[in-house]
Order: C-alpha cells, then sequence, then structure tokens
C-alpha cells in the first residue's frame, strides 16, 4: 500500500515542507570521502560541520564554523591524526567543541576544536582510545553522562571509555558473534540497542555486560541493518526483506515477539540510516545513494508508523549530517536540518512547519536536551541513571556558562595539543574519577588555570591568581614543556608514517618499471 493514501489523520507535522538553501549557502569543493562504510560520513552541532573527507596516506576529517558557505579552499586545514581512513565521527552532547572520531587504523581519538575553526592541521588529539583489535567504526555517545563514550568495531566488541581519563570501564567481546551494524543508547543511557550481522536484534545493559533481550531475524534480508532506540523504550530498526525489499519495522522491548509495525518502501540497495528527533517523535531515512529523504512520526495510534512526505532531488547523497535541535531557526519555524554530501558539496536542507504567526510556536519545540549532563562519568559507572536535562528553545537557543565546570575545578585538567591556537589549549576540569570538560577556546589561560587551582569552598578569583601565580609558575613551565614534547612525539610519528608510505610507493614504483605489475 502506498504511504500517501489511507484516512487523513490529524498532526501539527503532516505538512513538514523540505527544502535544499540556496547555492551560495552551499559548501563546494569538499571532497568526501569514498571510504565503503555505512556510515553518515558526517556530523553537526550549533557550532561546527565536520564531514570525511578524502586524504592521502592516511585519515582526515574537515570541521568548518557552521555559518562557512562557498568554496572550500584546498589547503583548508584538517583533522589528520589516524593513519588510515575515518569511518566515523561524533560530537560530544555535551561540549560543542569536542568531537571523536573512530579509524580503520583501529583507534578512537577524541579531538578539542577551537572556537573559530582550525588555524592549522590538527594532528594531535587530547585523547586516544585504544582497544580494538580491527577497525573502528562505531561511535556514540552517553546521552546525558559526561564523558562517556562508547566504540564499536569490526572486531565484533563493544568498549565503553571514560574519555576523561582515557580508561576501558567495560568491555562486551561475547554478546556479538558476527559484525556489528549499529549501536544505539535508550533515552537515559541505561541499555543500548544493537543489530547485528546474524540478524538479530539485542537490547544489552553494558554495565553488567549482560544481552536484556534478543529478537532473532529481525530482517530476513542479508543486507546491514540499523537500529536506533526512541524517546519510549520503543526501537525502530530498519532492514531489507528476503525479496531486497527496504523495511522499516517498530518494536516494544517489552515483547520483542513481533513488530507493532513493519512497512516495505522500495527495492532500493542502499542502506536506510534512520536519524531520530525525540522532540517531536519524528525519523528521518537517509539511503545511502537515494536522491529522497522520508520522514515519519511515530505516535501511539495504530499504525504506530506513520509516513508523513518526502524530500526528492535530483543528486544522490553520499552521507547526511543531523542537526540537534539546539541549532534549528525557530524564528521560521525550522523542526529538522539536514546537511546532505554530494560528491564534491554539502547541501542543507531544512525541514519546517508552515505557520502564519511569528510568536514562538511552543507546540512545535518542547523543551530539547542542553549541553549540561544530568550526570558525571563516574556516578554513571557507580550505576546512577538519569535523562538529559532539558531546555527551552523558547527566543532561541544560547549556551548558559557550564555549571559543571566549577564542580569539577579541584581536579587535574586536560590539555588540547592543538598547536595552531594557543587558546585551545585551555582546558577546565575533571571529576575525580578523571573526568574532563574542556574551557571555552576564547577564554584566557589563565582563567582555565583558575578554574584548576580554586578549593571547592567560594573564594574571590582575582585574590588566589594574586597569590598562587608564583607557585604556579614552575607547574606551567612543567605543563608547557610536556605539551611539547608530546608534541614533538607525535610529528616524529607522523614523519615515519610518512617516510614509511614514502618507501612503500616507490617500491610499487619500481614493481611497474621493472614489468612485475
Amino acid at each position: 500500500m502506498s504511504f500517501r493514501r489511507g484516512v487523513v489523520r490529524q498532526s501539527k507535522f503532516r505538512h513538514v515542507f523540505a527544502q535544499a538553501w540556496k547555492a551560495e549557502h552551499c559548501l563546494d569543493d569538499v571532497r568526501v570521502s569514498r571510504v565503503t562504510w555505512d556510515g553518515p560520513l558526517a556530523a553537526v552541532n550549533p557550532k561546527f560541520l565536520a564531514v570525511v573527507v578524502e586524504a592521502g596516506g592516511g585519515g582526515a576529517f574537515l570541521v568548518v564554523p557552521i555559518a562557512k558557505s562557498g568554496r572550500v579552499d584546498q589547503s583548508c586545514p584538517t583533522v589528520c591524526g589516524h593513519a588510515a581512513p575515518v569511518l566515523d565521527i561524533q560530537w560530544s552532547p555535551h561540549d560543542d567543541n569536542i568531537i571523536a572520531s573512530a579509524s580503520e587504523d583501529c583507534t578512537v581519538k577524541v579531538w578539542q576544536i577551537p572556537d573559530g575553526g582550525l588555524t592549522a592541521p590538527m594532528t594531535d588529539a587530547i585523547v586516544t582510545l585504544e582497544g580494538h583489535s580491527k577497525r573502528a567504526g562505531i561511535l556514540a555517545w552517553h546521552p546525558s553522562a559526561f564523558n562517556i563514550l562508547l566504540t564499536a568495531g569490526c572486531d565484533n566488541v563493544i568498549c565503553v571509555w571514560n574519555v576523561g581519563t582515557g580508561e576501558l570501564v567495560y568491555q562486551l567481546a561475547e554478546a556479538h558473534p558476527d559484525l556489528i551494524y549499529s549501536v544505539s543508547w535508550n533515552r537515559d543511557g541505561s541499555a543500548v540497542c544493537t543489530v547485528c550481522k546474524d540478524k538479530a536484534l539485542r537490547v544489552i545493559d553494558p554495565r553488567r555486560g549482560t544481552v536484556l533481550k534478543v529478537r532473532e531475524k529481525v530482517h530476513d534480508g542479508t543486507r546491514p541493518m540499523r537500529a536506533v532506540f526512541l524517546s519510549d523504550g520503543k526501537i525502530l530498526t530498519t532492514g531489507f526483506s528476503r525479496m531486497s525489499e527496504r523495511q522499516l519495522a517498530l518494536w516494544d522491548t517489552k515483547d520483542l515477539s513481533e513488530p507493532m509495525a513493519i512497512q516495505e518502501m522500495d527495492t532500493s540497495n542502499g542502506v536506510l540510516l534512520p536519524f531520530y528527533d525525540p522532540d517531536t517523535n519524528m525519523v528521518y531515512l537517509c539511503g545511502k545513494g537515494d536522491c529522497t529523504i522520508r520522514y515519519f512520526e511515530v505516535t501511539d495510534e495504530s499504525p504506530y508508523v506513520h509516513f508523513l512526505s518526502l524530500y526528492s532531488s535530483k543528486e544522490p547523497q553520499r552521507g547526511a549530517g543531523f542537526l540537534c535541535k539546539r541549532g534549528v531557526d525557530v524564528n521560521k519555524c525550522e523542526i529538522a536540518r539536514f546537511y546532505k554530501l554530494h560528491e564534491r558539496k554539502v547541501e542543507p536542507i531544512s525541514m519546517t512547519v508552515p505557520r502564519k504567526s511569528d510568536l514562538f510556536q511552543g507546540d512545535l519545540y518542547p523543551d530539547t536536551a542542553g549541553l549540561e549532563p544530568a550526570l558525571l562519568a563516574d556516578e554513571w559507572i557507580a550505576g546512577q541513571d538519569a535523562p538529559p536535562l532539558l531546555v527551552s528553545l523558547s527566543g532561541g537557543y544560547t549556551a548558559p556558562p557550564s555549571k559543571h565546570k566549577d564542580t569539577l575545578r579541584s581536579k587535574p585538567k586536560l590539555t588540547s595539543q592543538d598547536s595552531g591556537t594557543a587558546t585551545a589549549t585551555a582546558a577546565a576540569a575533571t571529576s575525580s574519577a578523571g573526568n574532563v570538560t574542556t574551557a571555552p577556546a576564547s577564554a584566557p589561560a589563565s582563567a582555565a588555570k583558575e578554574t584548576e587551582d580554586e578549593t571547592p569552598q567560594p573564594q574571590p578569583r582575582v585574590a588566589a591568581r594574586e597569590t598562587d601565580g608564583n607557585a604556579e609558575r614552575p607547574r606551567r613551565e612543567d605543563e608547557m614543556l610536556t605539551e611539547l614534547l608530546a608534541e614533538m612525539k607525535a610529528l616524529r610519528a607522523v614523519v615515519l608514517a610518512q617516510n614509511q608510505r614514502i618507501e612503500h610507493l616507490e617500491r610499487q614504483l619500481a614493481r611497474i618499471e621493472d614489468g612485475d605489475v
């Protein structure tokens, strides 16, 4: 049955209108990566747009301010610290300057991007996570706990990290017998759902390492699947039927014996990437290689998953970035925005609800997840759960000063090694378990030092600086020396890697000249 037929249902999202931005507002000459990995290849937040790009001899991704448009110069600096292609990138939900990247070199790196973007190529990550024996391809930040990052790789292993300490806190090595296709946290971060090459959907408690629920053969097809937790605890999956038709299914975690709803769409072979908006309960499906973006509304009324409309264009998408609700234009009733990846271009697409009134439309914008985390890493590790802390979008969103930076001020800091911008080395403090957050890149380094040196009792900041300034000078010099040594070590590693690459290419050239190839 066609999605457009049936009884007309009342919904404020029934007339959502999708429109691509004008050419002058797009990014041109972006060499989007050709890596054969079914990921979105892009990540976006209210500050920055990041896109995985082609890079010779390693892996790189481009980071530009979200307001940038026009041609991207070939000399534009990138984040290029991986030794093999980057497969996934994800911005931290609690700090718009922090991004994680997973690569074929089996490592996951966490980077601090300075306000305003990069001024020089960034090769040194603030944290490198090494725990996978094969390429790492999936990243998922915890929705409400600070500095908790989940990674999954082609070794069929799920790792949960405390990014502040670089510590591997949980590892699930036996839960999956085959390649993991996707991982999604539930609303309060107490469980994750996964889909695997064995066609099974699993609900897992990562702290206990136990599989809570299993559903065999979620979709009968052999092509990759995706799964995403909805805010009410249900799970939405995409996959293929036995006849290679693309499917969308909704599952109730209380009873996985049968799907609540299942819909078949078409026979295209691109993997459907679901992007879920918990505020509106809408799901957007972007197929890699498709020219369309479908959007649905999930409700408690049968048939539960309601097709709304689709956006269609002439050019297929290589991937897409989905902007969180904090970044949309509430004055234009924009409820979602995609950044569609073409072969050499990034095109923003706005989803808006037509409204005549200029007033804030509260029914379209319920409170949404803000930057402030509900839990610290050690609290979540100790067994606490909490949904994300919500903020109002009335009048647009402006990030307030982070409260948790003051509560962590007496703990050690983790500095960025971005040599391009001095202010990017300013980092705020970590929790007793070593959790780290970064100070705004525009803040003076002395302000971050004050944050670190203050005792838990309220004291005048100026007085603390005047009293402790001379005593802290040797410590600052030691930190600068440590940072310089670390940067030299990283540059040496890059040079060695490039030398090996040159030797390999020279050997290939010699074989070609000798007629061996």
